[in-house]
C-alpha cells in the first residue's frame, strides 16, 4: 500500500499556526463519527499535541437515522501546551445531516468553522430535524465561515474501484470527513492508514475503500482550496518519555492487571457487561498473557458472587459496574464486608436514576458508595479525576484493599472512562511492592500449627492496620469458616452476643478511618490572598483547574482542589476547608459531596450542580465563581 504523506510544504493557502483548536465530529449514530474522532484524535497525538476528548452517543445500539436523538458526536481539544478539559465551544463543527447540525450549531463559536455534507440536507432529511426551510439557505455564511462538501458523491466517486458495492459505499464517508479535516489542520494522514490496514486487514475492499476516501477529503480541501487559511497547532512541551494515548476504561484496565503484577497475584474479574463499564472487560480479556481470568457472569449478583470467592481464595478480586449494577450488588458487597476479604468494586457512574442516560456522564453514586449496604458497613471510597490518573489509583485501590482486608469502591464515570489523553508511560520498575503475606498453615516437619500449638485465630488483628489474617482454602492447619452471621472476635465462631457484635462493628469502623493516617493530605493550589476554595471530585478535576487559570489571568486569586480519596477523607481536610471563607464545590449530582462535608466539618459549604448529563464547561464553573466574587 503507498504511504501517504501530506504534502505540508506546498499547501496552496495560507497557514496561520495557533496554539488550540476545538473540533467536533457530529452526525447520526451510524456515520462513524467516534471513529473519525478517535483518529484524528491518534493521529494529533502522534504528532505530539496535548489533547483532550469528550465522545457523546446514544444509548440506543442503531437510533432512528435522521433524528435529534440519534445524534452523535466527538469533540477533540488538540494544543501545543498543557490542556485540562475538551473545550466548552467548537471552533470547527463536521455536520453530516440536518440533524447534526441543528443539536450543535448553537455550541460553535462565532466566525468558527462549519462543514457541511450537502447532499442529506434534502427534504426529508430537514423535516427529521425540525427544520421547515435549508438552513444552509438562511444566512449561515454570515456568521460561520461554512464548507460545504458533496460527500456521499465524491465518497462513492473515491471507491468505485475498490471492490465495496451497495450500502457500505457511503460506510467510507466519515473518512472523507477526516481527509479534509488533515488538510484543514494540517494533520499527518499515515497514523490513519496503519490504523485501517491494521484493523481491517483481512477485508482488503474495506482498506482500498478507507484509504481512497481519506485521499479525496484531503484532495478536496486541497483543489478547492475550500479555506483561505489552514490551521497548524504544534507539538506540545510535554514531559520526555514515551507517551500512548489512553481513555480512563484502558488505563483501569492496565492499572488493575499492574496492581496483580505489584501484588504477585492472579487477576480474576467477574462482572457482567453494563454501560460505560464493558470496555474494561474488553481490554483485560484481550491479556491472558498476564494470567488474567474474565468471567461474564448471567447478573450481577453472580458477577460479585464470583468476585468474592476468588478473594476468599487467594485472588486480587474485581468487580465492575455502573450505578445500577452497584445496586444490586450491595447485599453481597456487605458479605464481603463482615467476611472482610479483599476486594475492588469499579463504579463507571452514569445519568440514572434507573436505566436514565446509560450513555451520558453523571456523579450521582456517591451516597450508594457510602451509604448502600444494610447495617453498619464502611468501606474505602476512591475516585478517579482524569484517565491518566486511573492507572495509578486503581494500583492504590488495590494497595489498600489487600493491606486492610476490606472491599473498595473505585469510582469512575462516563467522562473519566471514555475521553481520553496522552498518558505518560510509567517505569515498571519502580511500581509498588503491595504484597502481603498469606497466613502461614503447617510447619514443614509437621509438628504443628507455624503459629504456635493454638488453633488458628481468623479474626486476630494486626495491631497497626486492624486487618485479619488471610487464609488461603485448603492450607493445613488454617481450616476456618466464613459467613454472613456475625463472628466471634479473634476467634471467628459465630455469636450473638450484644457486646461482642458492638466490638466488631466498631473494629470494622475503626480499620477503615485508620487508613487516613495512611493516605496523602489534600493538596491545595493555593494563590497568595485567596479566600474561595474551589473544591472537587471525580472528572470536574480539568473544568476546575481550567477555570481557576483563567480567572488567575484576570488577576483573580483562587484555591483549589481535588479529592480523590472520600472515605476516609484525607487527615487534613478540616483543617483546610476553615482556612477559607467559602468553599464551592461543583458536581455532577445535586450536592452530594457537600452534604457529607457539611456533615462531618459543619462547614457552610456552596455547592454548583448540574444534572444535565454532560460535564461543566469551563466558563460555567468560572461564572458561579466570579458571581461568588461580586457577592462577597
Amino acid at each position: 500500500m503507498e504511504t501517504i504523506a501530506p504534502p505540508l510544504d506546498a499547501a496552496p493557502t495560507d497557514r496561520r499556526t495557533v496554539d488550540k483548536i476545538v473540533i467536533r465530529f457530529a452526525g447520526d449514530s451510524g456515520d462513524g463519527m467516534q471513529v473519525a474522532g478517535s483518529r484524528f484524535t491518534d493521529a494529533s497525538a502522534y504528532f505530539g499535541n496535548d489533547l483532550s476528548t469528550l465522545p457523546s452517543f446514544p444509548a440506543e445500539i442503531r437510533a432512528p437515522a435522521g433524528t435529534l436523538p440519534g445524534v452523535s458526536s466527538f469533540q477533540v481539544q488538540i494544543a501545543d501546551y498543557d490542556i485540562l478539559t475538551a473545550g466548552d465551544a467548537p471552533d470547527c463543527l463536521v455536520a453530516m445531516n440536518p440533524a447534526a447540525l441543528r443539536t450543535n450549531l448553537s455550541d460553535l463559536r462565532a466566525g468558527g468553522t462549519l462543514i457541511v455534507n450537502t447532499e442529506a440536507f434534502d427534504e426529508r432529511n430537514l423535516l427529521k430535524a425540525g427544520y421547515t426551510e435549508n438552513p444552509l439557505e438562511t444566512g449561515l455564511a454570515e456568521k460561520y465561515r461554512v464548507i460545504e462538501a458533496p460527500m456521499d458523491s465524491l465518497t462513492k466517486e473515491a471507491v468505485k474501484d475498490s471492490g465495496v458495492t451497495g450500502r457500505d459505499v457511503l460506510r467510507s464517508k466519515n473518512f472523507f470527513a477526516l481527509g479534509l479535516l488533515g488538510w484543514l489542520f494540517n494533520r499527518p494522514l499515515q497514523p490513519t492508514v496503519d490504523w485501517v490496514e491494521t484493523k481491517f486487514v483481512k477485508k482488503p475492499s474495506v482498506v482500498a475503500a478507507n484509504i481512497s476516501a481519506l485521499r479525496a477529503g484531503w484532495n478536496f480541501g486541497e483543489t478547492t482550496e475550500a479555506a483561505k487559511t489552514t490551521f497548524e497547532v504544534k507539538p506540545a512541551a510535554l514531559r520526555p518519555g514515551t507517551y500512548t494515548n489512553v481513555t480512563g476504561n484502558t488505563a483501569l484496565a492496565w492499572g488493575l492487571i499492574a496492581a496483580a503484577q505489584c501484588a504477585k497475584l492472579p487477576l480474576f474479574y467477574g462482572t457482567y457487561p453494563i454501560t460505560p463499564a464493558s470496555d474494561i472487560l474488553h481490554e483485560l480479556s484481550t491479556h491472558k498473557n498476564f494470567g488474567v481470568r474474565t468471567f461474564q457472569a448471567e447478573d450481577e449478583i453472580a458477577a460479585v458472587g464470583a468476585v468474592i470467592g476468588a478473594a476468599f481464595s487467594g485472588n486480587l478480586a474485581v468487580t465492575g459496574t455502573s450505578g445500577p449494577g452497584l445496586a444490586l450488588k450491595s447485599e453481597a458487597v456487605s458479605l464481603a464486608i463482615n467476611t472482610e476479604l479483599p476486594m475492588i468494586l469499579v463504579d463507571v457512574q452514569r445519568a440514572g436514576p434507573s436505566t436514565g442516560m446509560p450513555t451520558k456522564v453523571e456523579q450521582a453514586d456517591l451516597f450508594i458508595a457510602m451509604f448502600g449496604r444494610h447495617g453498619e458497613a464502611p468501606l474505602p471510597i476512591i475516585a478517579i479525576p482524569t484517565p491518566s490518573e486511573a492507572f495509578d489509583l486503581t494500583i492504590e485501590a488495590a494497595r489498600i484493599a489487600l493491606k486492610y482486608m476490606t472491599p473498595v469502591i473505585l469510582l469512575s464515570d462516563n467522562h473519566v472512562a471514555n475521553s481520553s489523553e496522552p498518558w505518560l508511560l510509567p517505569d515498571v520498575d519502580k511500581l509498588p511492592d503491595i504484597s502481603i503475606p498469606f497466613a502461614i498453615g503447617i510447619k514443614q516437619n509437621g509438628h504443628g500449627p507455624a503459629n504456635g500449638n493454638r488453633q488458628f485465630l481468623p479474626y486476630e488483628r494486626n495491631i497497626e492496620t486492624f486487618a485479619r489474617p488471610w487464609a488461603i482454602p485448603g492450607t493445613p492447619g488454617l481450616e476456618h469458616r466464613i459467613g454472613g452471621l456475625e463472628k466471634e472476635a479473634v476467634t471467628g465462631n459465630v455469636s450473638y452476643d450484644p457486646d461482642n457484635h458492638q466490638l466488631m462493628t466498631d473494629t470494622r469502623a475503626w480499620k477503615i478511618a485508620n487508613i487516613a493516617n495512611d493516605i496523602p493530605p489534600v493538596e491545595v493550589r493555593h494563590e497568595e490572598g485567596a479566600e474561595i476554595l474551589v473544591l472537587g471530585w471525580g472528572s470536574t478535576f480539568g473544568a476546575i483547574r481550567a477555570a481557576a487559570n483563567r480567572l488567575r489571568l484576570k488577576d483573580k486569586a483562587i484555591a483549589t482542589a481535588h479529592l480523590r480519596y472520600l472515605n476516609p477523607f484525607p487527615a487534613n481536610l478540616g483543617e483546610v476547608l476553615a482556612a477559607y471563607r467559602t468553599v464551592l464545590v461543583p458536581e455532577l449530582n445535586s450536592g452530594q459531596l457537600r452534604q457529607l462535608l457539611r456533615a462531618e466539618f459543619l462547614v457552610d459549604v456552596q455547592g454548583l450542580n448540574k444534572i444535565a448529563g454532560e460535564p461543566f464547561k469551563v466558563s460555567e464553573i468560572e461564572t458561579a465563581i466570579l458571581d461568588i466574587m461580586e457577592a462577597s
